[in-house]
């Protein structure tokens, strides 16, 4: 009986301590705070002096010979691109980098805020995400493609340890994991928790189905591959899924664990109203039978095409 208490009494105590630290750990200052002063605002809120620092920062960075080519697609994103800009102007990273930019036509001062912060961009007339990642692919010198969403910030150490992940042998992609921020809806808890369970779905996954765990905002792969293959730009979504399936025919696609290469996004693709809901539907919609199954072939859904 004693022996039973005993360990109670240890087993309450380890996660009373692991509790403590999650809470120390979430509510701690985050690295992406500041660039949350300008996200989900109008470019006429943004301070010059953001705008300054990051067109001088970005200029610097820029590489004649890049070994990178970090291309930024936006389709009316005022409110978020200029926070992504600002983050991308912080990287550092050892290898040279180019900075290219995808406006699809936007409606709103996306082209404005690439010329303004310094970026420069194309415009992509045709509108799909595939159409707009394709662009920056054909205008790209770098031996990799970083694929960035304007909606999304990023760490400084992100780009240099992927790119190192992509120089290992036999290596021809490689994705990380995101975060949502924090807001009024989701508390920084109740998504750690949430961001904690789909994780581990997402590391199961990748073992038999990397493709599927591939998010276009933190993606990055050979370019020479990518080239040969071209994006499928009639899909209206899953052009980044696509592309990493394509990927697998010339090598593995390397998952970053790291917890600097994760990526900070919107809710744009989060429609629930609470993260219990959010999880249910997932696990509803996926299941867990095909995380012991492979398969080199999808069927594409009727309305994820682009009408003609």
């Amino acid at each position: 009986m004693q022996n039973i208490v005993l360990k109670h009494f240890k087993w309450n105590c380890r996660f009373q301590t692991n509790l403590l630290f999650l809470q120390k750990d979430v509510f701690m200052a985050e690295w992406y705070e500041k660039y949350l002063s300008i996200y989900d605002k109008p470019f006429s809120e943004v301070p010059q002096e953001v705008i300054d620092g990051t067109r001088e920062r970005l200029a610097g960075l820029q590489s004649a010979e890049p070994v990178a080519s970090i291309v930024i697609v936006a389709y009316n994103e005022e409110k978020h691109l200029p926070a992504c800009l600002w983050s991308l102007s912080d990287i550092q990273c050892k290898y040279p980098v180019e900075f290219i930019g995808v406006d699809n036509e936007s409606k709103d001062r996306t082209a404005e805020i690439y010329e303004k912060m310094g970026v420069t961009y194309y415009t992509e007339h045709q509108h799909t995400c595939g159409y707009a990642r394709q662009c920056g692919l054909d205008q790209s010198k770098g031996r990799f493609y970083m694929c960035i969403d304007s909606d999304t910030i990023y760490p400084p150490h992100y780009f240099e340890i992927m790119i190192d992940e992509l120089m290992k042998p036999g290596v021809s992609a490689v994705a990380s994991l995101w975060s949502f921020y924090p807001n009024e809806r989701f508390s920084k808890l109740g998504l750690k928790i949430y961001e904690s369970c789909r994780d581990i779905y997402l590391r199961l996954q990748s073992i038999n189905r990397p493709e599927l765990s591939v998010r276009g905002m933190a993606f990055a792969y050979v370019a020479e591959y990518a080239k040969k293959e071209g994006y499928r730009v009639e899909l209206l979504r899953g052009e980044d899924g696509s592309m990493a399936l394509t990927m697998k025919k010339y090598g593995k696609i390397k998952f970053v664990y790291d917890k600097r290469c994760r990526v900070i996004t919107s809710y744009s693709s989060f429609k629930e109203g609470t993260l219990m809901k959010a999880m249910w539907n997932r696990f509803k919609s996926y299941g867990i039978v095909r995380l012991f199954s492979k398969t080199d072939h999808y069927e594409d859904a009727k309305d994820n095409f682009l009408k003609k």
